[in-house]
């Protein structure tokens, strides 16, 4: 489950075609920028996407904007994506180690089972059903005051006021305001719901074609 959830931010960051320009358009974001185009503010926001998944060494990005050639980020708003680059860079690394323990597991699992009768299947499904459930119910709370929650996030992963960001000084916080990010969260869960019904449901599939097997086996 922490494997596709990791993988649902991805694809909604990175796999999404035309989704940051869309977004911009949507909450008018050049109108809060020194004079710009939209390709060059798509071609920063590539950079800086690179940064965040370890492609780019820095992010010390120059543009054209108000008809000067200069760095679109301050000193502050890297600093803080310094600490994004890190917590995005971990989840990708715990999605690897996710992925060798489900690998380990399920291979134990089949070893295990051979020739016997037992519940890993029934507990495999609850697993999944409870931890499901978990992110429902921790999505309807988010939902009900997302400012609120936002700013819980950010004091559990981040040590330091690096995100409190001023819109009247600071870039980023004017081409992804907080209605990008709840735009962003809710297609996270929709993306996640979707390969967890996939998942869940091949399961399925999987567990009642094996139980006929066994039945035809058995008579």
């Amino acid at each position: 489950m922490i494997v596709f959830l990791i993988t649902a931010v991805e694809a909604v960051a990175y796999w999404t075609p035309g989704y940051y320009k869309m977004e911009y358009e949507k909450y008018q974001v050049l109108d809060d920028l020194p004079e710009m185009t939209m390709d060059d503010l798509l071609s920063v926001t590539d950079e800086m996407m690179a940064y965040l998944r370890g492609n780019r060494e820095d992010l010390h990005v120059f543009t054209t904007m108000d008809g000067e050639y200069r760095e679109f980020f301050n000193a502050r708003e890297i600093a803080h994506m310094e600490d994004v680059r890190g917590l995005f860079l971990g989840g990708l690394w715990l999605r690897r180690i996710g992925l060798m323990f489900t690998l380990a597991f399920a291979a134990l699992l089949y070893f295990w089972k051979r020739g016997r009768k037992d519940r890993s299947a029934y507990l495999a499904r609850a697993g999944t059903g409870v931890f499901f459930a978990a992110c429902l119910a921790l999505a309807a709370v988010i939902s009900t005051d997302f400012s609120r929650y936002f700013v819980v996030f950010h004091h559990i992963f981040f040590d330091n006021d690096l995100w409190i960001l001023d819109p009247d000084t600071d870039m980023l916080i004017n081409i992804v305001p907080e209605a990008f990010f709840m735009d962003t969260a809710l297609r996270i869960a929709i993306v996640f719901a979707i390969f967890v019904t996939i998942f869940f449901g091949a399961c399925l599939f999987l567990w009642l074609k094996g139980r006929k097997a066994a039945e035809k086996g058995g008579n």
